[in-house]
């Protein structure tokens, strides 16, 4: 009975139909309970609906429940009072400068609301403001009205008046006066405009004694992107309409493309591909409702938007190249006649770039080289395959293989005593470090131990949990988003670059080659780089595999933890690291199995483990407790089980864009970023989050696209933390989604409990002995290799 709750969930369209049942009392938890209670124990509905009654965060005596309707209202029912508030200014700036004049009148209108209320008054104006014409009182908004009718005559009568020339100028002295009269005299004609430079330069002041130089400058946080101009809008808004597209892409379209969005779509209709989630068939309807027949599968330009898209789409997926023929095959498949042609055309409009390896075999001596010699072209085959790609991947992976090769060649070697990792960080300037989660204990002492050195480091992380996990043990670090941007960190030197000597990245697997790139680029030359990571977990959500690329390329010593994940959990995820599926021990309650028959199960089983179960069997608070699930769509994704989670952990109507206070959300504020928090309120610039210690705005217009609600994530959500219990959700149509990386992350995320609602039979262990991730398509471990191995690092 969950599941078409689930799919019936509120969403941002949907909150309106919901108020008129909430003014009129109708209690929310009774519909949004209902579907679990009724499969719960009989003793089950008092405690579990209670928590849902009390979490309603819309009653009518909260502030915050108020802002929704009123807001919603404001604009239309204020639009007379702002009409009137325009009058009242207009009327006030043009009171002031004859006010000295009229003393008497401005008594009078000061006096006339109050005289007014009155009961009769002698002046003839005031009994107009407080009498109709037959003697019947009026209400006070038309005695208002009154006055400033009578204020608008006398500003007319003062405007004509003063409709005469006036002199300009006659007040200035000094300075100003002569400039005035040296303008004049050149539009009269008695002097030339090079009289302005003939004047003699004043004489040069004194300089300032000079603040002694900063050492470290911390930049500020960057701004938010500026909003499409609304004209810019507008333009675009109007090629949508002729092209029988939504406007609603209008804000979209004009961020991606730009100020001259317009007329580069009337031109070239295909370049809506570049606004994410446009499908190739809707920018092909586009163009046809704008080109009419002179268009065709064929066009030049929709080869080239095609293979840009491709290419975008495959980053998506981790790739920052793919092979020509991967390309040429999937323009074949959007039935692009000559996709030969389309790729060349594509290159020679510097569209995309082409990466050729050269062969790098040596030449054959004696007969064997007039052999090869004789040998026709075509049959020389290159030592590997030719590449496309886009310039910001190709010059963001270009940057990262310079920036690290820097790091080796700058970094002078020392002697550090101590373990094996900080005797490989003393004599070279990379070092890679491999573990599990109790392994990151290495690396944090190492930059504890680089501090008694007398050394700057500083210890950086993916997610903020996995910051906050090493405060609560002591250790301090920062996240890499936020080290970059420079709100946190120790800041930047005058050129820019950080101010460190060592520096070690935990998580080292979720770095994308751009973010690799920014933050090899923000380090000092000298500075020794600690990449350590897991190379077992899923990789970077963002293009780019920049951890395992390093780890492949041999360029620099790679330190292996011999440190154990401890518990039943560390070996049940230890056995899964090497591919196999182990039943252990959980006299704790560690791991507990729950099989389910179908989606409508698993979406009832996990609402009643997170809600019941794991908060009454081991003291787990729902709000402690995470869910990871396949994806985000399907009958069990993401979407139906947070829609069923909110309706019965804090139901309601979703007030503020689909989402109520009180509410988990999972906000990404750069793709590949995930910030789990809970929302606080919301007001007129947007919603008001609390993720961890810190307070978040997210601007109302990005609340549809960088929000979801977040008591279920997807495993790549989940990675880089970890929560004290998680439910991992294994339905029947999930078996395709399961890998051994993916089911390694999932697991590994649970600190002290692992739920496995389990619907895919053999499908698990299956996954587990042969699901291997797909391979991604880079270029940095070559450029690496080039760069680094004639070293003999």
């Amino acid at each position: 009975m969950t599941e078409p709750s689930g799919e019936t969930a509120p969403e941002a369209a949907e909150p309106t139909e919901d108020l008129p049942e909430e003014a009129a009392g109708t209690p929310a938890p009774d519909a949004a309970g209902g579907p679990d209670s009724a499969e719960e124990p009989a003793g089950g509905p008092g405690p579990t609906e209670e928590p849902g009654t009390g979490g309603v965060p819309d009653s009518p005596g909260r502030p915050d429940a108020a802002e929704g309707p009123d807001a919603a209202e404001g604009p239309e029912s204020g639009e007379e009072a702002g009409d009137r508030s325009a009058d009242d200014e207009k009327t006030g700036s043009a009171e002031e400068p004859a006010s000295a004049e009229e003393p008497d009148s401005r008594t009078a209108t000061a006096e006339e609301p109050e005289s007014a209320e009155g009961p009769a008054s002698a002046d003839g104006g005031n009994a107009e403001a407080g009498e109709g014409a037959d003697g019947s009182e009026v209400s006070e908004a038309q005695a208002e009205l009154a006055a400033q009718r009578e204020l608008r005559a006398r500003i007319e009568a003062r405007k004509a008046e003063k409709s005469g020339p006036v002199a300009s100028g006659a007040k200035l002295s000094g300075t100003a006066a002569d400039l005035l009269a040296a303008v004049r005299a050149v539009e009269g004609g008695t002097a030339s405009g090079s009289a302005f430079y003939e004047a003699p330069e004043p004489a040069p002041r004194r300089p300032a004694a000079e603040p002694a130089p900063t050492t470290v400058v911390r930049p500020p946080a960057p701004e938010r992107p500026a909003a499409p101009a609304p004209g810019t809008t507008a333009a675009v808004r109007e090629v949508l309409a002729a092209g029988g597209a939504p406007e609603a892409l209008a804000g979209r379209v004009a961020a991606v493309l730009g100020e001259g969005a317009a007329p580069a779509l009337r031109e070239d209709p295909w370049q809506l591909l570049a606004v994410p989630g446009v499908l190739p068939e809707q920018a092909d309807g586009f163009a046809r409702a704008l080109l009419g027949p002179a268009c065709g599968p064929g066009d030049p330009r929709r080869a080239v938007a095609l293979t840009v898209w491709l290419l975008e789409r495959a980053a998506v997926q981790g790739h920052t190249a793919l092979e020509v023929q991967a390309v040429r095959a999937g323009l074949a498949g959007h039935a692009v006649p000559d996709p030969e042609q389309a790729v060349e055309a594509a290159v020679s409009e510097g569209a995309v770039l082409l990466f050729q390896e050269e062969e790098t075999a040596e030449e054959p001596d004696g007969d064997e080289d007039v052999e090869g010699a004789s040998a026709p072209p075509a049959e020389r085959e290159p030592a590997a395959p030719a590449l496309l790609g886009l310039d910001r991947y190709a010059l963001a992976e270009e940057s990262l293989a310079d920036g690290l090769a820097r790091l080796v060649r700058t970094a002078k070697a020392d002697v550090w005593e101590g373990g094996e990792l900080e005797r490989a960080a003393g004599g070279h300037g990379l070092v890679l470090h491999t573990g599990g989660e109790a392994a990151r204990a290495e690396p944090v002492a190492l930059a504890a131990a680089a501090r008694e050195r007398g050394l700057r480091a500083l210890v950086a992380v993916h997610a903020d949990g996995g910051r906050r996990a090493l405060g609560a043990a002591g250790a301090e670090a920062v996240t890499v988003a936020a080290l970059l941007s420079g709100t946190a960190g120790p800041g930047r030197d005058e050129d820019g670059a950080l101010a460190l000597d060592l520096l070690v990245v935990l998580d080292a697997p979720q770095l994308d080659v751009e973010t690799g790139a920014m933050l090899v680029e923000s380090l000092p030359d000298g500075c020794r780089l600690v990449l350590s990571g897991d190379p077992e977990v899923l990789g970077a959500p963002g293009a780019g595999r920049v951890f395992a690329d390093v780890l492949a390329s041999r360029v620099c010593p790679r330190i292996a933890s011999r440190v154990p994940d401890p518990g039943p959990l560390g070996e049940l995820v230890s056995g899964i690291g090497v591919g196999e599926l182990n039943q252990v021990e959980a006299p704790g309650k560690e791991v507990v199995i729950v099989p389910v028959r179908d989606a409508g199960e698993a979406v009832h089983r996990t609402v009643q483990l997170v809600a019941d179960s794991v908060p009454r069997a081991l003291g787990v608070p729902s709000e402690q407790t995470q869910v990871v699930t396949v994806g985000h769509g399907g009958s069990v994704g993401t979407r139906a089980l947070n829609a069923a989670l909110k309706q019965r952990l804090n139901p309601g109507p979703g007030r503020f864009g689909g989402y109520d206070p009180g509410d988990r959300v999972a906000y990404a504020p750069a793709p590949g970023r995930t910030v789990s928090g809970t929302v606080l309120s919301a007001d007129a610039e947007g919603l008001r989050l609390r993720c961890g210690g810190e307070e978040l705005l997210v601007p109302k217009e990005r609340v549809e696209s960088a929000l979801r609600h977040g008591w279920a994530l997807t495993a790549h959500q989940a990675a880089g933390a970890r929560w004290p219990a998680v439910v991992v959700v294994l339905p029947g149509d999930a078996a395709g989604g399961l890998s051994r990386p993916w089911v390694y992350t999932a697991f590994g995320r649970a600190e002290r409990h692992l739920s496995v609602v389990h619907g895919v039979d053999q499908a698990l262990p299956r996954a587990v002995a042969e699901g291997v991730a797909p391979e991604r398509t880079t270029r940095l471990r070559p450029l690496l290799e080039a760069l680094l191995a004639a070293d003999g690092e």
